[in-house]
């Protein structure tokens, strides 16, 4: 069976192939910018607590850290967004280790600046089963440090692939959330982080059940 790291890179393959040099260059140049910002250093690091939330799912029901925790570990994963190719992979990956997930009395959830509609088109096309919440205004990713604002350059290459971050956050900020995984101990504490500012490069779904694993002496 293929790896994340190995469906990642055939996306972005199959990705070369539709877009152009200098689109590229815009996406490779936005990326390299913002490592440099030094985001990775506002992420809280393991052991330190896990900032609570609150937020929406599909259905407008609140679902809260609060009570997702009291019933064992969680895995915390953000993501930029349904339109994002890279996240799609991931998350499909990510329902491919549930079970263990579960198996351990863990659980997930998936966390996502984007109006409730686009998060059931997410679930439903990829048949999750883990709660997928609304972070309007990316409210909850900002205390997890994971907030930037996409440059001139990059929103003017949306709007040349049809892709209106406006109509899918109902906002005007044009900010997004690095992706990012937390995963968090019964009481809160954060066990494992993996927040990367280049979205092609995302975290192994075994890495996060090994995680488990290990904080659970299994």
């Amino acid at each position: 069976m293929a790896t994340l790291s190995e469906l990642l890179a055939e996306n972005t393959a199959a990705r070369r192939k539709i877009l152009s040099a200098d689109d590229w260059d815009v996406i490779d140049g936005s990326i390299a910018d913002l490592a440099t910002t030094g985001i990775r250093n506002a992420v809280p690091t393991p052991g330190a607590a896990a900032p609570a939330f609150a937020l929406p799912n599909a259905l407008g029901r609140t679902v809260s850290s609060a009570d997702l925790l009291a019933r064992g570990p969680l895995v915390v994963k953000f993501y930029r967004g349904a339109w994002c190719s890279y996240c799609n992979v991931e998350v499909r990956a990510l329902m491919g280790v549930l079970d263990e997930i579960r198996s351990l009395g863990a659980d997930m959830v998936a966390i996502t600046p984007e109006l409730p509609d686009q998060i059931a088109t997410l679930q439903e096309k990829h048949d999750l089963k883990f709660e997928v919440l609304s972070d309007l205004g990316n409210a909850i990713a900002r205390q997890y440090g994971l907030v930037w604002t996409l440059p001139q350059r990059v929103r003017a290459f949306y709007a040349k692939i049809g892709l209106d971050l406006e109509r899918s956050n109902g906002d005007a900020s044009w900010e997004l959330p690095i992706p990012g995984n937390f995963v968090v101990a019964q009481d809160g504490t954060i066990l494992d982080v993996f927040a990367e500012p280049d979205y092609r490069i995302r975290q192994e779904p075994a890495d996060v059940v090994a995680v488990l694993r290990r904080h659970l002496g299994q």
